[in-house]
């Protein structure tokens, strides 16, 4: 079972969306309501800062501009981020159960590595990955596909468990089921226009449905 991190394990929302108002607004541009970001996120931080910009921005987005919003994000990383409650005792009860896990996150691979360890460092997942140099970020299936690969599991035998059309294309792809999660950024009207298998609505539910895909 492959999950993706912000929105699906995690509440990090306020914290990215501290780290890039306040990059906004040392470079002199207006802030967004910590709501807006629901919709900025999820596609690695290139789009992010892309989305966030005024409107009337012309121009690539500044490398200073994207280094700013790295170095304020690593220092305050995890400050107001904690995991969506419920979450650590299902991610046991799956491991009990034997089901394999991994994490595919379009967050850089630094900071997603830094969050699961501090947040899940007693669950064994077998692959943690955010997005590599080199490698394409989600929706492309490429990752997806390496950690079934990795795993030894067949794309069929997996579950893609994201909380956006990102993810949901990610799994759709890749030819894995598809599990959308109602208590992250996005609606689940998204998660079922993107073509969800199923869409629950409390992570006790994975428990239910694990077999069903």
């Amino acid at each position: 079972m492959i999950f993706d991190l912000d929105g699906t394990l995690i509440d990090s929302l306020a914290d990215i969306a501290d780290a890039t108002n306040n990059t906004l607004a040392a470079f002199g541009m207006p802030v967004h309501p910590v709501d807006a970001y629901r919709h900025f996120v999820g596609n690695g931080v290139q789009v992010l800062l892309e989305r966030a910009l005024p409107k009337d921005h012309a121009g690539p987005l500044p490398d200073r501009f994207v280094e700013s919003f790295k170095q304020l994000y690593r220092r305050h990383l995890n400050v107001k981020t904690r995991p969506y409650g419920g979450i650590d005792e299902v991610l046991r009860r799956l491991t009990d159960k034997g089901i394999t896990l991994a994490i595919l996150s379009n967050k850089p691979d630094e900071f997603t590595k830094v969050c699961v360890s501090q947040f899940f460092s007693d669950i064994a997942f077998s692959v943690i990955y955010g997005l590599r140099d080199g490698v394409p970020r989600k929706p492309d299936p490429r990752s997806a596909l390496e950690i079934a690969a990795v795993v030894g599991a067949l794309p069929e035998q997996c579950a893609f468990v994201g909380d956006s059309s990102v993810d949901m294309a990610t799994g759709r792809a890749a030819g894995m089921c598809c599990i959308g999660v109602s208590w992250g950024f996005r609606e689940p009207s998204e998660l079922v226009a993107a073509g969800a298998d199923l869409v629950i609505d409390h992570p006790h539910e994975l428990l239910d449905y694990v077999h069903l895909c």
